[in-house]
Parts: C-alpha cells; sequence; structure tokens
C-alpha cells in the first residue's frame, strides 16, 4: 500500500514539474517558475556583464574637460561593428543572456505574455545594443516593449530609452516631442523624470538651443539621486554659462562639483577649482585665501595625478594678477610634469608665449608658441590665431632687433671719446661675467659627470663599467683599483678610498698644495705649506704655456674692437636715424593693426615723436596715436587733434579727422575715394594697371581701416593674372594678417568654401553643347593679334552659318586668347580649327586649340592651358 502510494507522489510530482516547464501552460506554478529563473538566473547574469561592459567603457573614455562635456559619459566611435557583430564582448553576453530569456521563458500566450519578466530582458537587450552602438537594434527592442507590453512597469523606463537612442540617431526633434508628452502626461518618480530632462538637455544641445538645454539640465542636476550624474551636470552647466560670459552663475556651478568633495570623482573637483580660478579676480583675501587653499591642495598626496591641471591653474591665477615670475614658475612646473593631455602643455606653452610678449620679449615668446602649434590641431580656430600671431612676430623681431641695434649706435655716437670708452668697458665687463658664467656652469657639469662616471665605475669589480657591447672597460679617468674590488662595489663614493685619493690628486694638479688655514681657495703664495714640494717649479712646461696664453687677449675684450666699427661719417649716421625712425613707425602699426596691443603701440609711437623724425612720418604718427587715444585714452585725443591739425592742416589725416574737402560724401584724395577708382579699374579687367598701383597705395595708406580691402582687392587680381596657386597664398596672407577685419573673414570664408571647390576642378572628356576655338596671342605682339582679328571678322562675314561671334580674353599678364564662340559640337569645332590652319583665305599661322566650355572655365581659374594641351596629346 506504502509503495503505490509513493508511486503516485513522485508521478504526481513529475507531472507538476513537466507543467511547470511548459511555457504553452498557463499555471501559476509555470509563471512563477519562469519569472524566477528570467530574473534571478539570467537576467542576473546579463546584468551583470552589463555592468562589466558599462566599466570598460567609463573607465576607456578620457573625458576633455577642455570642451563641453557630453550630457552622457560614452565615446561615440565612428567605426561601424564588422560582420553586425559587437564591439565590446561584456555587451554580446548582456545581449546573449537577454535573447536567452526571451527565447526559454517567453509565454505568448493567446497574445498575451505571462512570463512578467519578459519586459525586463527586452530592456537589457535594447541597453546591450545601445551601450554597444548598434542603435537601430536597439530601438527595436525598446519599440517593441513599447509595442507589445503597454502595461509594463518599466513603461516609461522604456520611452526615456527610446528617446536616448533617438538622439543618438539624430533624430532630436522628434526625442523632444516624445519625452515633452512623456513628462506633461505622466507622474514620473524622480530619477525618471531627472533622466528625462537630461535627455532633453541633451537634445537642445544638439540644436544649440543653450537656454532651453540650461533649464531642462537644471532640473535634471536638481533631481538626480546619482553622484555621477550630478557632478557631470553641475560641471556642465558651468561650462555653458561660461560660454555664455556668465562668470558668476558658472562659478556657482563649479562651487556646487568642489562641494560634493569625496561623493564626486576626483578629476571633477580639481578640473572645477580650476575653472573657478580662472574665472575668479582674487583681490585682498580672496588672493590669500587662494594661496593657502592652493598650497593645500598641492601637498594633499591625492591630487598627485592632477599635478598638471592644479599647476597650470595656479599658473593662470598669477598671470591675472600680474605676476609674470609666478606665472611663468608654474606653467613650467605643470610643463615638468610631462603631462598626456596635450592640450594642456599646448596651453602652458600659448600662456607662457602671451606672457613673454606682453613683456616685449619676442624671441622667447616666438620660441613658445612655436612649441603650443606642435601640439594643436592645425583644423582648429586657436591654430590660425597663434601662427597668425607667430609669423607676425618674425616681423616685429627683426624690427625690433634693427630699432636695438640702431638706438645703441646712435646713442654711442652721440657720446664724447672718453664717455664712449667708458661705456664699451662697462659692456666688457658685462661680458667676461657672463662668459665666465657660462664656462663655471660648463666645467661644473663636466666634473658633475665625471663624479658620476666614478661612481658607476665604483659599482664594478676591479673598477670597471660596461660598454654599449656589454664588454667591461676601465674608465679612461678611473682611479686605482682597489685591493678588495668586492668591498668597494657597497662603498658610498667618499667612503671609498679609491676615489678619494683619485680626488686628492686631481685637486692638487688644480690647485697645488694648500693648507688647511683660511679660504683654501686663496693663491697658494699665501697659504702653501713650506715642506711640500714644489710642483708649479716641476712643470716649467706647463708655466710657460700659461704664460702665452695670458698674452692671448680675446678681442671681443677691447674697447678698440667696438670703436671701429661706430660710422664715422655723419651721412651714415643720418641714414641710420633715418632706418630707426621708420622701424619704429612700423613698429607701432604692428602692435595696432595685427597685435591690439595698444600699449605698445603707444609707447612706440610717442618715443618716435621725441627722436624729431623726417616730417613724412609726423602725420600718420599723430593720425595713429590719435585713433589708439579714442579707444585707450580719450582725455588725450582733443590735444593729438587740435595738433595734427593746426600743425598740418592740408595733410590728408587732417582732412579725415575734421570731414573737410568732401566731395559727395567722400574726400578726392581719401582712401574710400582711392578704393573706388580703383576697384573700378578692377571691374573694367585693367588688372595690370591695378597691379602697378595697389602696392604703392597699400603703402601709403599704412595704419589705416581700408587696408585690407586692398590687400583683398590684390588677391582678387593676382587670381585673376597668375591662377589658383597664388590667389590661394594671397588669400590666405589676407587671413593670416587681417583675420579681424571684415575683408579678412570673407578671406577665411573663401578659403573654406569656395578654393576646396575650385581646387577639385579637373578636365572633362564628357560631351559638351558649348565649344571654343582659342588661339593665344603675344600681349606684346601688337601686329599679330591685329592680323589674327581681321581673319576673324572675314570669317564670320562670310561662313558664319552658326552665328559665331568672339572675343579677346585675357590670360595672363603677358598673353591674351581669342576666342571663336558659341560652337555646338565637337566635330564643327574642330573643323573650324581645320579651316583657320588650311584655307588660304583665312589662315592662322598658328593652331587653333579646341576645348569645351567647361574646360575653357578650369584653364582661366588655373591658368594650365599648357597642361590642357600635354593631356589632349596624350
Amino acid at each position: 500500500m506504502k509503495s503505490n502510494t509513493s508511486k503516485y507522489i513522485l508521478a504526481t510530482a513529475l507531472l507538476s514539474f513537466l507543467i511547470a516547464c511548459s511555457t504553452k501552460k498557463d499555471t501559476f506554478l509555470a509563471r512563477n517558475s519562469h519569472a524566477l529563473s528570467t530574473k534571478y538566473n539570467i537576467l542576473y547574469n546579463g546584468q551583470i556583464a552589463l555592468d562589466k561592459g558599462l566599466k570598460a567603457v567609463n573607465d576607456n573614455t578620457t573625458e576633455n574637460f577642455w570642451k563641453r562635456l557630453p550630457v552622457e559619459k560614452m565615446l561615440i566611435s565612428d567605426d561601424a561593428p564588422i560582420d553586425g557583430k559587437t564591439k565590446n564582448s561584456d555587451f554580446e553576453v548582456a545581449e546573449g543572456k537577454a535573447t536567452k530569456g526571451i527565447q526559454k521563458h517567453s509565454m505568448n500566450i493567446g497574445g498575451t505574455e505571462k512570463n512578467y519578466q519578459i519586459d525586463e530582458a527586452y530592456l537589457l537587450l535594447g541597453k546591450a545594443r545601445y551601450f554597444d552602438q548598434r542603435f537601430i537594434p536597439a530601438l527595436d527592442a525598446f519599440n517593441y516593449i513599447l509595442y507589445k507590453y503597454p502595461n509594463s512597469s518599466n513603461i516609461y523606463n522604456a520611452k526615456i530609452w527610446r528617446e536616448k537612442t533617438n538622439v543618438r540617431l539624430g533624430n532630436d526633434a522628434l526625442a523632444i516631442k516624445n519625452i515633452s508628452k512623456l513628462i506633461k502626461d505622466n507622474d514620473l518618480r524622480k530619477q525618471e523624470f531627472a533622466n528625462a530632462n537630461a535627455i532633453l538637455a541633451d537634445a537642445f544641445l544638439n540644436l544649440e538651443e543653450k537656454d532651453s538645454a540650461v533649464v531642462k539640465l537644471k532640473l535634471a542636476n536638481a533631481f538626480t539621486k546619482i553622484h555621477n550624474e550630478r557632478e557631470r551636470y553641475s560641471f556642465l552647466l558651468g561650462q555653458l554659462y561660461e560660454e555664455d560670459g556668465q562668470k558668476d552663475s558658472a562659478i556657482y556651478f563649479y562651487q556646487k562639483v568642489i562641494d560634493m568633495n569625496r561623493k564626486a570623482e576626483r578629476k571633477f573637483v580639481i578640473q572645477a577649482y580650476a575653472k573657478k580660478a580662472k574665472l575668479n579676480n582674487y583681490q585682498g583675501a580672496d588672493y590669500d585665501e587662494f594661496v593657502k587653499r592652493s598650497k593645500k591642495i598641492m601637498e594633499d598626496r591625492e591630487n598627485r595625478p592632477y599635478l598638471d591641471v592644479i599647476y597650470h591653474s595656479i599658473g593662470i591665477f598669477y598671470d591675472n594678477n600680474n605676476e609674470k615670475e609666478k606665472a611663468l614658475d608654474y606653467y613650467n612646473a605643470s610643463l615638468d610634469t610631462k603631462s598626456k593631455d596635450s592640450y594642456l602643455n599646448a596651453s602652458n606653452y600659448r600662456n607662457i608665449g602671451n606672457l613673454y610678449f606682453k613683456h616685449t620679449d619676442y624671441f622667447a615668446a616666438a620660441k613658445s608658441y612655436d612649441k603650443c602649434l606642435e601640439l594643436l590641431d592645425p583644423k582648429t580656430r586657436e591654430y590660425l590665431q597663434i601662427s597668425k600671431i607667430r609669423k607676425n612676430l618674425d616681423e616685429a623681431i627683426v624690427n625690433e632687433a634693427i630699432a636695438k641695434r640702431n638706438d645703441s649706435i646712435i646713442y654711442v655716437t652721440s657720446l664724447k671719446e672718453p664717455e664712449r670708452v667708458i661705456y664699451y668697458e662697462n659692456y666688457i665687463q658685462k661680458l667676461k661675467s657672463s662668459d665666465d658664467l657660462k664656462k663655471l656652469l660648463a666645467e661644473k657639469q663636466k666634473k658633475i659627470e665625471g663624479n658620476i662616471a666614478l661612481n658607476m665605475a665604483g659599482k664594478m669589480p676591479n673598477d670597471v663599467i660596461q660598454n654599449q657591447n656589454g664588454q667591461n672597460v676601465t674608465p679612461a679617468f678611473a682611479p686605482p683599483t682597489n685591493s678588495n674590488p668586492s668591498a668597494a662595489s657597497n662603498l658610498f663614493y667618499f667612503y671609498n678610498p679609491n676615489t678619494v685619493a683619485y680626488g686628492k690628486l686631481e685637486f692638487k694638479k688644480i690647485w697645488g698644495n694648500r693648507a688647511q688655514t683660511g679660504y683654501w681657495r686663496v693663491s697658494a703664495t699665501n697659504n702653501v705649506d713650506p715642506n711640500a714640494p714644489n710642483i708649479a717649479a716641476a712643470k716649467p712646461e706647463q708655466d710657460s704655456i700659461k704664460q702665452v696664453a695670458a698674452t692671448e687677449v680675446n678681442e671681443k675684450y677691447t674697447t678698440d674692437y667696438y670703436l671701429k666699427q661706430l660710422p664715422k661719417s655723419q651721412t651714415t649716421i643720418d641714414s641710420i636715424t633715418k632706418e630707426r625712425n621708420e622701424i619704429y613707425y612700423q613698429l607701432g602699426v604692428i602692435y595696432k593693426e595685427k597685435f591690439k596691443e595698444y600699449d605698445l603701440a603707444t609707447n612706440r609711437l610717442e618715443k618716435l615723436l621725441t627722436y624729431q623724425p623726417e616730417e613724412k612720418l609726423i602725420p600718420p604718427t599723430k593720425y595713429n596715436l590719435y585713433k589708439i587715444y579714442e579707444i585707450t585714452n580719450p582725455s588725450k585725443v582733443a590735444s593729438i587733434k587740435n595738433e595734427l591739425v593746426s600743425q598740418y592742416p592740408n595733410s590728408r589725416y587732417a582732412q579725415i579727422i575734421t570731414n573737410s574737402k568732401l566731395q559727395e560724401g567722400i574726400a578726392a584724395d581719401s582712401p574710400e575715394a582711392v578704393y573706388e577708382r580703383l576697384y573700378r579699374s578692377y571691374q573694367q579687367e585693367n588688372f595690370g594697371l591695378v597691379m602697378q598701383q595697389i602696392d604703392g597705395l597699400i603703402s601709403h595708406f599704412s595704419g589705416e581701416a581700408i587696408v585690407p580691402k586692398f590687400e583683398l582687392l590684390k588677391a582678387y587680381t593676382i587670381g585673376k593674372l597668375h591662377g589658383l596657386d597664388a590667389y590661394k597664398k594671397a588669400i590666405e596672407y589676407v587671413v593670416d594678417n587681417y583675420a579681424n577685419s571684415k575683408e579678412g573673414k570673407d578671406a577665411i570664408e573663401i578659403l573654406k568654401t569656395q578654393i576646396p571647390l575650385l581646387e577639385k576642378m579637373s578636365f572633362s572628356t564628357v560631351d559638351s553643347k558649348n565649344w571654343k576655338v582659342v588661339f593665344r596671342i603675344d600681349k606684346n605682339d601688337v601686329k599679330s593679334e591685329s592680323e589674327i582679328e581681321k581673319k576673324l571678322v572675314l570669317f564670320l562675314a562670310n561662313e558664319n552659318v552658326e552665328r559665331l561671334k568672339y572675343s579677346c580674353d585675357l590670360y595672363t599678364e603677358k598673353e591674351s586668347l581669342v576666342t571663336i564662340l558659341g560652337i555646338h559640337s565637337e566635330s564643327y569645332a574642330q573643323f573650324v580649327a581645320a579651316l583657320f590652319a588650311q584655307n588660304d583665305k583665312y589662315k592662322i599661322n598658328q593652331p587653333g586649340i579646341v576645348i569645351s566650355n567647361e574646360n575653357y572655365k578650369i584653364v582661366q581659374i588655373k591658368k594650365n592651358l599648357d597642361e590642357f594641351l600635354s593631356l589632349k596629346k596624350s
């Protein structure tokens, strides 16, 4: 009886197990069995794999704090997955687990899913695909939840993830519409509300709607419970306010990151300190507090990995407070950390260059700018700006050197003979001190290297070292070997008797015997030991060599060397003075126009006026000072204007200031009127005339606002005469020297858009409906041009069936092109060319070139007719 009962129980249990394993039976046991198996086995392991993959993504993603941070930390790669495979094996595992849960445990009975964990599986599937940057498949997974499980507890979460994916796919407007509706129609939990607003902020930033993005990002920041998100949102808000110039708001949000302290990643806290230091204008007690806090941050061991950023920010602090030496020390300290952040290093070099430039050390500034440019991306605007400054510095460096040299010459020539001698004796004394210092440093370095070699030698048995081939050799200056080599290898230099003995011998060779009284470096004649052998007497040959060397005086240490180089004639001195004055004027204009360094420009121009320059320099100098004073010192504007108008009333500079002699609103000889006349010549294609006049006009109007217009017109003319390559170089010159002007911005646009398109143009072999026959003419050969025109007129009068026309087009400065146009087929163009070559009535001694309209345009743009002919022959 018992055995039969056991059999029934066992059978019932087996049947129950089979029913529970079935995905087709809608029973309590089946539903919960599959749900539990899905949740605690498959999805649990899948979530672990997803978290592991996310950690790998975060670890491998480097934050670029120099640019606006993304709302979500995720490095988007442009490389598409190969053959649909995932980029991260952990995400592949997570996707596999989610798929397994769906395939094995889905209970879709009667069109309804009975396993309440399957929506979780689809959510995991979508996330795994999303983080693996397979956004279309991820969108399918999230949409499936919304379609199949409208009553799911994850429905809001699925909608949020769907819109995150839409943002990644560039569907920003759609994401904004859907998320806004979700927030409006539903009562979301705090974290869901934060996530939804973060997505809106991301979409608005993609659409460059910063104000809307800031509002949504503030909401996300206020409601999120995740520290990593709060630190990111606060920092990003600081960056956005900084971009808009709202310093106080930016500092407030950077301070929020700092206040998070250990709840935020250390790199965010340090970067927030750096941003705040850059924006704040510390004065008084705040100054002392910043110094104290900075010292504390530097001494914190936890901050050692970020010393490069810390030193850089402190350098900016001292830079803003005009403490040059301290700023340089910290910028160099930041560089000494060997930071892997190339832009940080570039910023250090840029700031160092700016400091040197500000203090007129142009050579050092140029070296720093060169190092900065090596680290910057050549495609960035900052690279173009610094490279422009660097090119302009070459001119400033050369001019400053000439000015300094001429100033020195003029000053010395103004001195009397005894004063000149004293001047050069003082200079020679400084030169000797400098040379002695260099020699002392070189000797010190040599001794250090020798001691290092001795110490290295002491580490090998029998005082040997290994060469590059691994062989043991005795050092060239090794001391006597120790009787106990094994002991010597463990001795410090001064505990090694051999090296000490060797050092004593070297000391005697250099200094002789010195008694241990008084200062040992004082001459041996005062401190010599009477019982010591006379080493000097034993070396008469060396003494004689020293005496000979003593008689050899370096020529640069004599005043005659410099005095004989001074100019003797007054004509030469006047020439040097004139050159100096012109250089000072050029420097003033360079600092005013190219660098916008008005203090430097004022210094050079005001100093020029004290030198009583030739009269032609005085009006433009005072006019440039007048324009500078309008910006920097309005109190001086009236006086300089009165001087210019009263002393030089007929100069065009006085007329510009007073607006006198106007004709129809423009002075007849004003820069505007001159430009209009020259531009009309350009429109009339008198390019040779334009080129003859334009350089002189640029020089004549130097320092005035109209110069960039002349330079751009010159670039256009060069393009018409010399082709695309020359045109590009001319436009680049305008960009380099006048980037801040309207013409400079136009030139930048030309470089970005027009020139790349023109460079891509190439000769086409496609059939065209418009053809030309072209004859090349030397512009100096007027007779030949006249004869060709006669033949063309005769041909058009007698045999002009297709109503052809001809024109004479400029090609280069030396050549023109006489062109027959209006031909609609290549075969007829070849017939016309053959007619002019063979028919005695119309014969022209040079061959006609058959060319399509499209290729003719390329020839005129690039001036490459010879290239076209060579391609045609081949």
